[in-house]
């Protein structure tokens, strides 16, 4: 498998170099955030999978259509066992980042 999707965001595990003498590889992200509208399809149907299986431990959706977030967790070869949707109003915290909460309306636009 050589595709390298592009998250729109990606959160990684601290490391001492700050990655400067070597790129991030799937081990070194905590989290990858993808937000979505005219992708959303396309998201869930090929990213989630390909983040899933290079083992990405946690993938978030910002659904800017049905104005909730979906969060994938329990990477497999076969994708992600877990999925929330945390719905507008709620919060979530990253599990590599538990003392980090992230309210849903605070990354939606009116």
């Amino acid at each position: 498998e050589f595709s390298e999707p592009q998250p729109d965001l990606a959160l990684l595990v601290p490391r001492d170099d700050f990655y400067k003498h070597s790129l991030p590889r799937p081990a070194d992200v905590a989290l990858v955030i993808e937000v979505a509208d005219s992708s959303l399809a396309y998201d869930r149907a090929i990213k989630m999978p390909l983040y899933a299986r290079a083992g990405v431990p946690e993938a978030w959706i910002v659904n800017l259509i049905d104005r909730w977030i979906e969060v994938y967790r329990d990477p497999s070869t076969a994708g992600y066992t877990t999925l929330l949707k945390i719905l507008s109003g709620k919060s979530i915290a990253p599990q590599a980042f538990d003392d980090v909460v992230v309210v849903v309306n605070d990354l939606l636009s009116d």
